[in-house]
This record gives structure tokens, sequence and C-alpha cells, in this order.
């Protein structure tokens, strides 16, 4: 998805480091953070075990999103998620970019930081989608060496995501799970396992995806997406703007069987809901986990 870049906005605190948000452990279902649901938050502080900030809605120098990511920061454990880190592009890496990233990491400490399997700019041009790879040992090559290098700059582990897909690349050498699992191995990365990509991929191309649950190395699994998509007939489009479907939570269980109770975020990023809407689905993730705990 297209992030949101900050708007101009009054600055608070623009070079507090928070030393003292320390990086935990995260468990339970956790929530989008969304700017429609900033003050309700902290007025309420629901009953959330973690939230997800959008990493590119943060990277300005100040303003009101910083103000209120640090206001939901002490009170709630955070992961960090980017779409613009470009990870598959056959050029070099961003350096302004990764460096906004570790200034907002080393601020915030989240429990994880993560990016798409994916390109999005060629160049310095941002085309402002995620796009596909070929899953060839060249593109396996390339992204490797990319995955390394933000490692080594941020001092983390990354979690990397399956993306969603509408095509395929005539020239790949292996399946997409064989692909994510060759990637853990060389850069010694964890995985952000998004099972309703995992179901619309699946529906778009005709494989199994039972098969790719079950060929993901569990070892590496850190956390879960869930979300919804549009069906369109002839194939499924990943909007991120729905209730989850029954397909998805039915693999979702699958993959829990497999993976253990893994962290797992409602996301959702078009059409944003009433807070209470994301509370109802957290509480289906939750009371999924409990019955994978008991």
């Amino acid at each position: 998805m297209e992030p949101i870049l900050p708007e101009s906005a009054p600055c608070f605190m623009e070079d507090v480091i928070l030393s003292r948000f320390k990086e935990i452990e995260i468990s339970g279902a956790g929530i989008g953070l969304r700017s429609q649901h900033y003050q309700q938050i902290l007025d309420n502080k629901p009953n959330v075990h973690w939230f997800e900030a959008l990493s590119e809605n943060y990277f300005g120098e100040g303003g009101l999103p910083l103000y209120h990511l640090e206001k939901v920061r002490e009170h709630y454990p955070i992961t960090l998620h980017g779409v613009g880190m470009s990870l598959g592009s056959a050029t070099s890496l961003n350096t302004n970019y990764l460096a906004k990233l570790k200034r907002l990491v080393d601020r915030f400490e989240p429990a994880y930081v993560s990016d798409h399997l994916a390109w999005v700019s060629v160049n310095g041009k941002y085309l402002h989608d995620l796009l596909p790879l070929p899953y060839t040992e060249e593109a396996l090559t390339i992204v490797a060496e990319h995955v390394i290098q933000v490692q080594d700059f941020l001092g983390r582990t990354l979690l990397i995501e399956n993306p969603a897909s509408y095509l395929s690349f005539n020239n790949s050498e292996m399946t997409e799970w064989e692909f994510i699992g060759e990637l853990s191995k060389k850069t010694d990365c964890h995985l952000l396992i998004d099972v309703n990509n995992i179901h619309v991929s699946a529906i778009n191309h005709g494989f199994s995806a039972i098969e790719y649950i079950d060929a993901i190395p569990s070892e590496r699994v850190r956390e879960i997406h869930l979300a919804g998509y549009e069906d369109h007939d002839t194939y499924l489009f990943d909007t991120h703007g729905h209730r989850v479907h029954p397909p998805v939570w039915d693999l979702y269980e699958a993959a829990l069987e497999r993976f253990g109770p893994v962290p797992t975020l409602i996301e959702w990023d078009t059409d944003i809901p009433e807070f209470s809407v994301l509370m109802e689905e957290a509480a289906h993730s939750d009371a999924l986990l409990e019955k994978i705990l008991s």
C-alpha cells in the first residue's frame, strides 16, 4: 500500500531519543495504528496487546504523527512495518530512506522491523506499489545482499513479508515459498507470514495454500498478518479493506498448528472502520491463539 507521508504540523520533541523504551517480546493479536484512532486509543487505553505503525508515516522531523506515536508507545509495544525499502530492486538501496528508518528504530525500539519481498522503486523513482519478483537465483542473490545490508545498518534482524500477487514470471526457477526459505537461510532473517496474501495468491495462481504453509521454515516465523480482500470473480484483490474472510481464518488455524501461537496483526489499510471492528477481529484471532495454547 502507498504510505501516507506526514503533513506539516507543529514540532513535538523532535530530537528526543526515547531510551526508556526497551525492546520487549510481543504476543497475542495486535492492531494496525491509524490516525483516525489515535485519540480513542490514548483516551481509553483499550486492551490491545500491541500496535503496528507504518514506518514511512513517521519519517518527518517532528509533528503530530511522531507525537502520537510517542504517546502510544508509552503504553503499548509497537512494531514498525514498511513499504518503501524496495529489497527486490536491482538498483542500490536508498540510504536516505534507511537513515530515516534507523532514526525511528533507535528512538522507539520496536519489537520487530519488517518490510516486503517486493520492489517499489527504480533509480530513486517510486512506483507506490509492491511489485513482484521473478523467483530466480539472480534475484535471490540481489535480495539477500540487500537484506544483509539493511540488517547490518540497522543492527536488527528484519522480518520479510510474503506478497500478494496477480501475475508470475515465466523465467522463475523456484516457487515463492522455496525462494523465501532460501532467503531466510542466506540472510538469517525472520519471516512475517501474511496468511491473507497466501490465500489471495493461491487462488490467483492455482497453487495449494497448505503446501505453501507446510514448506515455510517454522523456526523463522515471528509474526502473522491477517486482512481482507475483494473477490473480483476471476481473481482476488488484496485491498486490506475488509474483515478477514472465512477461508483466511481457516488457513490461519492451519498456520497456527504449524507455527505455534505467533503474534498476529489485524491489518486494515483502506476504508478504515470503527476501532470496535478491529477489536472484534483481534478478539477472534486471540481466541484461536488461545486454542493453540490450550
